[in-house]
């Protein structure tokens, strides 16, 4: 991989670049979704009338290798929303280059202009390589999560 790495919206063109990404995402997790789930959350994300569900694509030379998922919701502790950024890949062969680092970046820089000075995010504890960069960036808490 070589080139500058720039990020932008995602946007209606880049279906088939973002399903790749999006689908090794969720490999990682042990996850298959169907695909009306890809197609209705692509839509949401590149659509006018889901300003609240939004994403970044991650590009090196041109060549999209991430992406990120964010969501700005309201907040009953704090009169601003608050961001849960949830979704972030780097592909392989482009980890160690920043895109990680830039794309969590690039959610804080909209999150602080769209006046939303909150910003989280979950990961699975054993993700060691992605929570090196987390620990750095971040602040973990003591929280745990619970599903129904």
């Amino acid at each position: 991989m070589t080139g500058a790495l720039t990020l932008r919206a995602i946007a209606p063109a880049d279906k088939s670049a973002w399903v790749p990404l999006w689908r090794a995402y969720l490999e990682f997790y042990e996850t298959v979704l169907p695909e009306e789930v890809y197609d209705t959350t692509f839509a949401r994300l590149t659509s006018d009338a889901h300003p609240d569900q939004c994403g970044l694509l991650a590009l090196l030379g041109g060549t999209p290798v991430g992406l990120v998922h964010y969501l700005y919701h309201p907040h009953n502790w704090r009169i601003e929303r608050a961001c849960y950024l949830q979704d972030l890949y780097a592909a392989p062969e482009a980890r160690g280059r920043g895109v990680g680092r830039a794309l969590i970046e690039a959610v804080y820089a909209r999150a602080d202009a769209d006046g939303c000075p909150g910003v989280y995010w979950m990961t699975q504890h054993f993700n060691t390589t992605a929570r090196r960069l987390y620990d750095r960036i971040g602040t973990l808490t003591p929280f745990v999560k619970y599903t129904r």
